[in-house]
C-alpha cells in the first residue's frame, strides 16, 4: 500500500468506481453518443461505426496510425501499481487492433489539496515503466487538479491496413480465443472494500497484450477486441453485433483468476458489473446449468484484461465459437 509521512493512503477510497468499473454504462454511453459521426473520408478504416477499440486512419497503403485514449480512477492502493495498469489498459486497445504503439501522453487528474503530488510521481513513474516495456516512448501529457484521482495514456500506434484485427470482421463457425483469465473486477472491488491484495490480479493487469497480439496476427486472426470495463459478455456482445453473428460461449472453458470465483461467492460484485449483464441480457441465452453468478462472472468488468480473439491462436485458451445468426448463448 501507499504510504506518505509513515501513514497509509489507501488511494482506492478516494474513487466512486474503480478502475474500468467506473466507465459510464454501455447503454447510456451509446445513447449519448448517437448520431456523432465525426469526419468522413476514404481513409478512415475504423471510425466511429462500430464502437471499436482504436481509430484507424490510413496514411499509406502499407500503413494505418491507429489512435486511442483511456483513464481511470484508482484500482488499487499503491500509486506505482496504479500507474503500470493504467497504462497497460490504455496501450491494451492499440494490441486489441494487431498494432504497436509508437507514443503515448499521460492523462492525469489530480487532487492537489487531498493527495501530496509525491503520489502523483509515484503513478507516473508506473506508466513510465510499462511504455519502456512496451518500447512506447511516454513523452509529456496533460494534467488538471481534479477533485477525484484519474490517470491513464492517450496513445498513437501504427499497424498494416489488411492486417488490422476488427470488431466488425468476425465469421461464423471460428472459435473464439481469450488471452488471460478473468475475475480481476471481481478481485479489485474485494481489495477496494477490505484492503486485500491480490498479487496474482495486479501481475495479469500489467502484463501487456503485445505477445498475445502478435500471436493472433500471425494466426490470421481478423477481429477480436480486448475485455475491460464492458466485461466478456459486454465486449463479446459488441463484436457479435457490430459483426452480425452470434456465439456459443463454453462457461467450463472460460479460465478464473485465481481468488475470483470465491469473491463471487461472497458477493464482491461492482454495480458495473451489474449494468453489464442488465445490458446484454436481452440477447444471452443461458442453458441448463448455467446460474446468474455464472454470468455475473462473464459480466465482470475487467481492467487492462486479455484480447478475445476470433480464431484460434497457439498457447491460448478456446472458450467458445461464433455461429450464424444473432445473440451469445452460454452452456
Amino acid at each position: 500500500m501507499t504510504t506518505t509521512n509513515d501513514s497509509p493512503v489507501r488511494l482506492t477510497g478516494y474513487a466512486h468506481g474503480g478502475g474500468c468499473a467506473c466507465k459510464i454504462p454501455p447503454g447510456e454511453l451509446e445513447a449519448a453518443v448517437a448520431g456523432l459521426t465525426g469526419q468522413a473520408s476514404d481513409d478512415i478504416i475504423v471510425g466511429l461505426d462500430d464502437g471499436d477499440d482504436a481509430a484507424a486512419v490510413r496514411i499509406r497503403d502499407d500503413l494505418a496510425v491507429l489512435s486511442t485514449a483511456d483513464f481511470f480512477t484508482p484500482v488499487v492502493d499503491d500509486a506505482y501499481d496504479w500507474g503500470r495498469i493504467a497504462a497497460a489498459n490504455a496501450l491494451s486497445d492499440i494490441y486489441a487492433m494487431g498494432g504497436r504503439p509508437v507514443v503515448a501522453i499521460n492523462l492525469v487528474g489530480w487532487p492537489r489539496d487531498l493527495l501530496p503530488m509525491e503520489l502523483m510521481t509515484e503513478v507516473l513513474r508506473g506508466g513510465l515503466a510499462v511504455g519502456d516495456a512496451a518500447g512506447c516512448p511516454v513523452i509529456g501529457g496533460h494534467s488538471i487538479d481534479d477533485p477525484e484521482p484519474k490517470y491513464g495514456m492517450a496513445v498513437t500506434g501504427v499497424a498494416a491496413p489488411d492486417r488490422l484485427i476488427r470488431n466488425d470482421a468476425a465469421e461464423p463457425g471460428l472459435p473464439i480465443t481469450l488471452t488471460k483469465p478473468i475475475g480481476v473486477g471481481l478481485l479489485n472491488n474485494r481489495h477496494k472494500q477490505t484492503g486485500e491484495v491480490f498479487d496474482e490480479a495486479i501481475a495479469l493487469m500489467t502484463t501487456l497484450n503485445r505477445d498475445a497480439s502478435v500471436a493472433a496476427v500471425d494466426a490470421g486472426v481478423r477481429s477480436g477486441t480486448d475485455v475491460t470495463g464492458f466485461g466478456l459478455l459486454g465486449h463479446l456482445f459488441k463484436l457479435c453485433r457490430a459483426s452480425r453473428v452470434g456465439a456459443v460461449i463454453d462457461r467450463a472453458a472460460v479460465p478464473a483468476v485465481g481468488g475470483s470465483l470465491e469473491a463471487l461467492r461472497d458477493g464482491y460484485v461492482s454495480g458495473g458489473t451489474r449494468r453489464n449483464l442488465d445490458w446484454v441480457r436481452d440477447s444471452l441465452e443461458a442453458g441448463a446449468g448455467v446460474s446468474d453468478d455464472d454470468l455475473l462472472f462473464l459480466a465482470d468488468a475487467q481492467t487492462s484484461g486479455g484480447l478475445l480473439l476470433v480464431g484460434e491462436v497457439p498457447g491460448y485458451p478456446v472458450i467458445g465459437e461464433t455461429v450464424a445468426g444473432g445473440g451469445i448463448r452460454v452452456r
